[in-house]
């Protein structure tokens, strides 16, 4: 009776909200329609949406049976889908979700009503594992890995930056230049919110094994390299001069390397019999400063597009019950 009434009370108050539960799939027939009818039972008032990725099975004709508006994105990749879902889609609060039905349907009315109270523009729903078998082996490890090499680059407290539950603004999600194909999505989606110093939060989640006949589309090791691959190059783009400057301090201590022995040779001799080395080392030096200079031009370039990002940011009004 009490969670009944909980959400009776939570469906008049997001009924004044436009609220749209994104779900990307990629062969979940097994799972999306269980997902589907969680969703619609603790957020009645809300779109689903499910945007299906070349899936090989019946995931489409399941999600279209169970109520949700049903979609295609040819390219492959989760990236892809999330870059269309934020484009076609215009909502006040945006829910997303991976269909494997791995994620507590029951928790979103308390993600909402924590970008309601904060407010905040993104809501990280930390996964909290419900037994041994709700991450696969390795994933742990890569994640508190990932995770720890972007909360200590990019200066944040986020407890679990791959999780697929999130709750997303308006105004965020109409302002992310996603550039991502994969599952460095979620990556990229941190790492925006850090740039323009957006306020966000993280609730705790319960985390199920997947149901049985459902298969994971991640690759530990595969797509943990594209993962951190992507951190590199949002490294490079967002914070350039930590960057180029890391690059230069390795060509100076490589040019030290190398220089420093020619250079002791040359004042006990007068002499530079190993030419070769002593070029080679003046070159490392020479594309040390350039890359410091580099460094310093493009944190400037940085911090322009970062006010323009800002600024269209700011365009749009934060979210709230009207």
């Amino acid at each position: 009776m009490e969670q009944a009434a909980q959400l009776s009370s939570a469906a008049g108050v997001y009924s004044r909200l436009r609220i749209a539960v994104l779900i990307p799939c990629y062969n979940e027939a097994a799972t999306v329609g269980k997902v589907i009818a969680d969703f619609r039972t603790f957020l009645p008032a809300a779109e689903i949406y499910v945007y299906d990725n070349n899936s090989t099975d019946y995931t489409s004709k399941i999600a279209t049976a169970a109520g949700a508006i049903v979609r295609k994105e040819l390219r492959q990749g989760k990236g892809y889908v999330v870059r269309r879902m934020f484009s076609d889609i215009d909502a006040d609060i945006y829910l997303l979700v991976d269909g494997d039905a791995t994620y507590d349907a029951s928790a979103a009315p308390k993600l909402i009503e924590t970008m309601l109270d904060g407010p905040f523009d993104k809501v990280n729903g930390v996964r909290v594992p419900s037994g041994r078998a709700a991450f696969r082996k390795g994933h742990v490890l890569g994640n508190v890995m990932l995770t720890t090499l972007v909360a200590y680059v990019f200066d944040t407290s986020s407890k679990d930056m791959l999780s697929g539950y999130k709750v997303l603004s308006r105004r965020f999600v109409k302002t992310f230049p996603s550039s991502s194909s994969g599952f460095e999505i979620e990556t990229e989606l941190l790492v925006h919110a850090l740039e323009l110093d957006i306020s966000m939060a993280d609730v705790d989640t319960p985390y199920y094994e997947r149901p049985a006949g459902s298969v994971s589309k991640l690759s530990t090791f595969r797509d943990g390299w594209r993962i951190l691959w992507m951190i590199v190059h949002l490294i490079r783009d967002f914070l350039p001069f930590r960057f180029f400057l890391g690059v230069a301090a390795l060509f100076f201590i490589l040019s030290l390397a190398f220089g420093t022995p020619v250079l002791f040779e040359y004042f006990e001799t007068g002499l530079v019999p190993r030419l070769p080395t002593a070029v080679g080392a003046l070159g490392l030096m020479i594309l040390a400063f350039l890359s410091l200079f580099a460094g310093l031009i493009l944190d400037s370039v940085a911090r322009g597009r970062r006010e323009m990002k800002l600024l269209a940011f700011l365009q749009f009004p934060t979210v709230h019950l009207p």
